[in-house]
């Protein structure tokens, strides 16, 4: 056997010493990197990074078409959407369906709501300030017979409370018909409301007990010489100050029209014409952080008129002008790119919407993302 020499000893041990200074440093970088991945794993993403554009679904076999899409973002970070499904809209399979994650990482859609053998039309999803989630949704034959129900989900979507009726005994419609409710300053909760039933009439229904009971106001007064065809329906609202509350409205003739209150929504002005127009196609608005308006429209100003293209407005004057605009989809007459829902945290958006009956689209950026997109129309 080999002697070793003193110095072959020295150049061993060096060596070794190197080689566990290697050691430690690979085994210490991978655990740093596992602690900061489980950290990112805990924290909520509260900014967008740029402007995203996807598909909740490709076109799904369960249902032939879906329309009147809804979302809410949750306190994880991740969103829901719901719309109702079936053979087409009024047909008495049509029930109410949801998704659940983020661009690019839906879950399947499920049905999770079909009372009975009825159509079900228009959910409306809204995030308590505790995080639970509410879906409210209608059911019936006809519009006029409407029934609303609500159901509730503490778990993030994944298991849903029994659907109970909001208003017992009530038909036409109660609480929210299409878009979102918002929380004012004071704490009440207003529902945008409206029936149908011959003549079309807009309303707000108003919760001072976190959804528990809810009272009507009366039918917002309109003009029947001014506008012409049948009235007003589905309201999208914002409060702008404490008690400056505001709606915005679908309409038959050619506009979208707009009413206000200055008493937390229990009175309003007459509803008025705006300079926005509206084929008579869903619209829904939302307030972000620092006070300006985005809203998603269909700019025809024919009755009946066309559904594309969908466009994006921003105003920063509290809804007076409306400078930037930008057309999310383009399309060509035909084409049906419709029933917006949005929904702001800081000045970040989302939204959803159908597109061709077929799919639910989805959208997410900034405020100035839309801004800087309108440059180039």
């Amino acid at each position: 056997m080999k002697r070793e020499t003193p110095s072959n000893l020295k150049t061993m041990k060096r060596n070794l010493l190197y080689y566990c200074m290697i050691l430690l440093v690979f085994f210490g970088c991978q655990s740093n990197t596992e602690s900061q991945q489980s950290k990112e794993e805990e924290e909520v993403t509260e900014v967008v990074v740029g402007p995203e554009k996807d598909f909740v679904f490709e076109q799904n076999k369960s249902f032939a078409q879906c329309h009147a899409s809804t979302l809410a973002r949750m306190d994880n970070g991740q969103y829901i959407v719901s719309w109702f499904g079936g053979t087409e809209e009024k047909n008495d399979d049509v029930g109410i369906w949801i998704s659940i994650g983020e661009p690019g990482q839906w879950s399947d859609p499920l049905e999770v709501m079909k009372i009975r053998e009825d159509p079900h039309w228009n959910p409306v999803l809204f995030t308590k300030p505790d995080g639970s989630i509410i879906l409210y949704f209608k059911v019936g034959k006809e519009i006029p017979t409407w029934e609303t129900w609500y159901t509730v989900s503490k778990d993030h979507g994944k298991t849903w409370s029994e659907a109970k009726e909001l208003v017992p005994g009530d038909r036409g419609g109660r609480g929210p018909v299409k878009n979102k409710i918002i929380v004012l300053s004071n704490g009440d909760w207003l529902a945008p409301a409206s029936h149908e039933e011959g003549q079309w009439d807009s309303f707000v229904d108003i919760s001072k007990d976190e959804g528990e009971t809810w009272t009507m106001t009366p039918y917002i007064e309109m003009d029947r010489e001014i506008f012409k065809w049948k009235g007003s329906i589905q309201p999208t609202l914002w409060e702008s100050s404490p008690g400056q509350v505001h709606m915005l409205v679908r309409t038959g003739d050619g506009v979208i029209g707009r009413a206000d209150s200055k008493d937390y929504g229990a009175t309003w002005t007459p509803i008025y014409k705006t300079d926005l127009p509206n084929p008579n196609s869903g619209i829904d608005l939302v307030k972000v952080e620092d006070g300006r308006l985005v809203l998603l429209y269909n700019p025809d100003d024919k009755n009946w008129g066309d559904r594309a293209p969908l466009t994006m407005a921003v105003s920063e004057d509290n809804g007076k002008t409306w400078p930037h605009k930008w057309n999310i989809e383009t399309g060509v007459p035909d084409d049906e790119f419709s029933y917006p829902s949005i929904v702001a945290w800081g000045n970040n958006v989302a939204a959803v919407y159908t597109w061709q009956r077929e799919k639910v689209a989805f959208w997410h950026g900034s405020v100035d993302d839309i801004i800087e997109a309108s440059k180039s129309n």
